[in-house]
């Protein structure tokens, strides 16, 4: 069902306009005696969700008692991150999810079905996990919040994601994300329908179909003044207020260039990226805008490890951003990445498969640990004399000895391509 549905890529919600909006859709959920919340974490700061969070607790008081941050693979939120984001929430309502151990399997989606969605590129069975709060905690409404833009693993981030991935398991993480990067990162980023959402879809029809799950869906924007706006919001428990978000971020969060980009920077904020685990948004989302022979510049002052996850971090140091033939042939041969798939299929969507090349400037970094994963390294201060992100615009910029620069100030924030590349 539907409950709420509005936006347009001219639009831009107020904070008054997004508490009316919220308080309807709370009306016609009628009365709830336990609810929780599943924002996500600091690592989607700009989705909105904190606000949402919050206006969520303004509204249904004592009758809100839990908060468990959509973490997914990433770090716990800190308490002053928990305070920029969701503002004067009591920490005694945060839980923190544990993707190894704080799962439960709701049901198994056969081999048959994933060989059938992933056009036979693989055949396992894929588990159905979610933090156990969700199967026994006794909630009469659990409220999934967040945005819906481009994603690299899902094509469009949200929805059922937030369910599966985000309090998902580790199997469930990593055979999800494997199926994405074995099908093609580029064939699936903008898009809605992908056979790792077609895989999400049927565990939510035969799995969790009787939990008490509402979506509440950001889509989010820069207006001329690169002030964030909310764009569009939609509530509801199907796949229809998801389709309708990802047909707006499609409008809003997907730019096409004008032809293929030779040089572009982008720019991490130090307070949401700090490792190529998250910062190679800059590669995932930029790839199908990059002529070939290009070079991305990535200015990353609060990068210093590569893996949120310690075991994550030591198999990306181990095996390093190599490329597609050499990361399947690696696990073929190791159980360790075997066993770790998500982190194989990070490993693939991080490498420009030798078409442009990567130049990470770190903050926390060696030039030693950057090479070591075969990307390049460059000095960051000497970068930002520059490439000064205070000096550049969004988009084509030309610099005083001519040379075009193309700019990208947040990569969470959207998708760009040229059209040979994006069909």
């Amino acid at each position: 069902m539907l409950y709420y549905s509005k936006g347009s890529k001219d639009y831009a919600f107020s904070n008054g306009e997004l508490k009316e909006a919220l308080t309807e859709i709370f009306n016609k959920l009628g009365v709830r005696r336990k609810v929780l919340a599943l924002p996500p974490d600091f690592t989607r700061f700009h989705s909105f969700a904190g606000i949402i969070t919050e206006m969520t607790w303004d509204h249904y008081g004592n009758a809100l008692t839990d908060v468990l941050p959509a973490l997914g693979t990433h770090a716990p939120m800190s308490e002053s991150e928990i305070d920029r984001m969701f503002g004067n929430m009591p920490h005694s309502l945060f839980r923190v999810h544990d993707w190894r151990n704080d799962v439960v399997t709701a049901g198994t989606i056969p081999s048959e079905y994933v060989q059938q969605v992933s056009e036979g590129k693989l055949n396992y069975t894929w588990p159905a996990q979610v933090n156990k709060l969700l199967i026994h905690g006794g909630y009469d409404l659990i409220l999934s919040i967040g945005q819906v833009v481009p994603h690299e693993v899902i094509g469009m981030a949200n929805y059922n994601k937030n369910v599966f991935v985000g309090t998902g398991g580790a199997e469930g993480i990593n055979k999800s994300h494997f199926i994405g990067a074995v099908y093609g990162m580029e064939r699936i980023m903008g898009r809605a329908e992908t056979p790792v959402r077609s895989v999400l879809n049927y565990a939510s029809t035969h799995f969790t179909g009787h939990l008490p799950i509402v979506y509440i869906q950001t889509v989010v924007s820069k207006d001329s003044n690169g002030k964030l706006q909310i764009r569009g919001l939609y509530a509801g428990d199907d796949f229809d207020c998801f389709r309708q978000a990802a047909a707006l971020s499609l409008e809003v969060n997907f730019e096409m260039v004008e032809h293929p980009v030779k040089k572009a920077v982008v720019w991490l904020d130090p307070e949401e990226f700090k490792s190529t685990w998250l910062g190679n948004k800059s590669i995932y989302r930029t790839r199908m805008a990059l002529a070939d022979g290009a070079e991305l510049i990535v200015l990353a002052p609060g990068l210093k490890e590569f893996g949120e996850d310690r075991e994550i971090d030591r198999l990306i140091r181990k095996y390093g951003y190599a490329g597609t033939p050499k990361t399947l042939a690696a696990v073929e041969q190791n159980r360790e990445l075997q066993n770790n798939l998500g982190a194989a299929a990070h490993l693939i969507h991080g490498s420009s498969e030798g078409r442009f090349t990567v130049t990470y400037c770190p903050g926390k970094l060696s030039r030693e640990e950057i090479e070591s994963v075969h990307f390049q390294y460059a000095n960051l201060n000497e970068m930002m004399q520059r490439y000064n992100p205070e000096k550049l615009a969004d988009g084509y910029n030309i610099m005083p000895d001519g040379e075009e620069v193309f700019y990208i100030s947040n990569p969470a924030l959207g998708l760009w391509a040229h059209k040979d590349r994006f069909n």
